[in-house]
């Protein structure tokens, strides 16, 4: 029985780990980070520039902890000490956050991070990769945009004043440091140039051109580039049941940033059925079988508003897809293995003679549809025309 327990302790340190061996990709830049502590470089002020979805923010957190490890491998914090183990669940007492928030309707109180704390270790325990919006829509409606409030300075040096807690290195970590206030990004200047003993600043930015000068003269650049596409690949194929395939071709639409990955497999899950239906209308349009697009309406008109605008989404691209293909550049199709079999057919009929009359018939029939018109007249209408194009 004690055995037992022992497993479900460990299995859950498993689940919620920050290590660097479970970020995507990003060989070159985790090496860069353990080599600066194996040879006692470490910034005392470092800025992690890397665009959305770059794994920025889980390398950061992978380095505190690794600064931190009370045994330390070669390559990783070993992930089960007391360090790791709160470190891992963020709430580690000498790794702090500070975060874009939103201040709440009606409150007269300018909110700092530690007001959201809770929410904000749930989203990342949760998703680990996500955007700025999905935070702000964690914490609010989403319509509006989150600020690192000028309070959020004298809370950051009020917490560097006291001495660590337990652990080797005092690590602050801000995300979006782009988004602080210009008088609290002042008064942070003298203490990213001159801080307390053995502390550390971490500022994670997807946008470091729009940070002070003065911010960015006092920090040591760790430069993140997108994922590569074969990481980013498994990755989502460890994480998402879905054939790799799939998780390829969202790889390679999201050039590398993992939350427009993800955004893309949703996408494909919404499109089931969609490239059944296409081949369908192209085939019927093409070889002018009138009782097969009637057919096909029928199949169509039924879906909801929302989901046929999806699938004129869907269509528009694959249009785009197969003329695209035309040009034999392997590199600029972005297809799956089923879709690449029916276009490697099919594309030969989409030329620079049709390809714009359709792309804008398939957009009419959007607007006519989000006008709430009448689905089957609408779509009837739109693959009636298209036949025509088909000799163009």
């Amino acid at each position: 029985m004690i055995g037992f327990y022992v497993f479900l302790i460990f299995d859950r340190i498993n689940q919620i780990r920050m290590l660097f061996r479970d970020i995507a990709g990003q060989n070159i830049v985790k090496e860069q980070l353990l080599r600066s502590v194996k040879e006692g470089r470490i910034g005392h002020a470092q800025l992690f520039a890397g665009g959305e979805g770059s794994g920025s923010l889980l390398l950061a957190l992978a380095y505190a902890q690794y600064l931190n490890c009370l045994s330390p491998l070669a390559d990783d914090s070993c992930g089960v000490c007391s360090s790791c183990v709160k470190a891992a669940k963020l709430v580690h007492p000498d790794i702090h956050f500070v975060f874009p928030v939103i201040k709440k309707e009606g409150s007269k109180n300018t909110p700092v991070s530690d007001d959201y704390i809770k929410e904000y270790r749930e989203l990342l325990l949760e998703h680990k990769y996500f955007s700025a919006q999905q935070w702000f829509a964690a914490i609010s409606d989403g319509r509006k945009s989150g600020l690192i409030y000028a309070d959020e300075s004298s809370v950051i040096l009020r917490k560097l004043s006291l001495k660590n807690f337990e652990a080797k290195y005092k690590v602050m970590i801000i995300w979006l440091p782009e988004r602080m206030n210009d008088t609290g990004a002042n008064k942070l200047l003298k203490i990213l140039e001159e801080p307390p003993a053995s502390t550390v600043f971490l500022l994670v930015s997807e946008n470091p051109q729009l940070l002070l000068s003065t911010i960015l003269s006092r920090t040591q650049l760790v430069n993140i580039p997108p994922i590569d596409t074969d990481s980013l690949t498994k990755a989502l194929s460890a994480r998402f049941d879905m054939p790799e395939s799939s998780t390829r071709v969202a790889a390679r639409l999201a050039k590398g940033n993992y939350v427009k990955a993800v955004q893309n497999l949703d996408a494909t899950k919404e499109q089931s059925g969609f490239f059944d239906m296409f081949a369908m209308l192209m085939r019927s349009c093409y070889s002018r079988k009138i009782f097969d697009i009637i057919k096909w309406v029928e199949i169509v008109a039924p879906l909801t508003r929302d989901k046929t605008k999806a699938f004129i989404d869907y269509s528009i691209g694959m249009l785009r897809e197969s003329y695209i293909y035309n040009f034999k550049q392997p590199e600029l199709v972005y297809l799956t293995p089923a879709e690449e079999g029916f276009v490697s057919k099919f594309a030969v009929f989409i030329n620079d003679k049709n390809i714009e009359p359709m792309t804008e018939g398939l957009q009419l029939a959007y607007a006519h549809i989000e006008q709430n018109g009448n689905a089957r007249i609408v779509l009837f209408d739109m693959a009636i025309k298209m036949v025509s194009m088909f000799k163009a």
